[in-house]
């Protein structure tokens, strides 16, 4: 019965610190593009990341040669924050052969500073460059936690 009881006790324990963690998801759905994320950060010091993946498609596939549709991982995540009730969120990377290299630059900013919710807005800017493209679109974004 002790045996039992410890066992029970350390997933007790674990289911604890796993409710912990925050997690959010974003996304976005307009004339321009569509992308969702999502992200999970550890709430202790330092907030790690614990995983961030997404999907980001142009409505317009002409716009870019390399990105128009791509899939994002953690890898991607360049800066982020997250803290009483703000959310920032930028995702950087570059693909193509050196005559049509392209960068991504995906910005998040929601929710409201001081005012924590489990649904919040926030805008989006993007920006694809390279030797051949430019395209620059802002627009709003969904978010929320899980």
């Amino acid at each position: 019965m002790w045996r039992g009881l410890m066992v029970l006790a350390v997933l007790l324990g674990a289911a604890g610190a796993a409710h912990a963690d925050s997690r959010y998801f974003c996304s976005a759905d307009d004339k321009d593009v569509r992308f969702t994320l999502e992200s999970a950060f550890e709430d202790g010091g330092g907030h790690p990341l614990i995983h961030f993946r997404g999907a980001l498609m142009l409505k317009d596939v002409n716009k870019s040669k390399n990105f128009g549709k791509r899939i994002l991982e953690s890898k991607d995540l360049t800066n982020r924050w997250s803290r009483d009730g703000d959310l920032r969120l930028e995702v950087f990377t570059t693909e193509g052969t050196d005559a049509e290299s392209e960068s991504l630059d995906l910005a998040v900013l929601a929710g409201e500073h001081g005012k924590a919710s489990p649904n919040f807005s926030g805008t989006y800017a993007l920006r694809i460059e390279g030797s051949t493209s430019f395209f620059v679109v802002e627009g709003k974004v969904s978010c929320g936690t899980k």
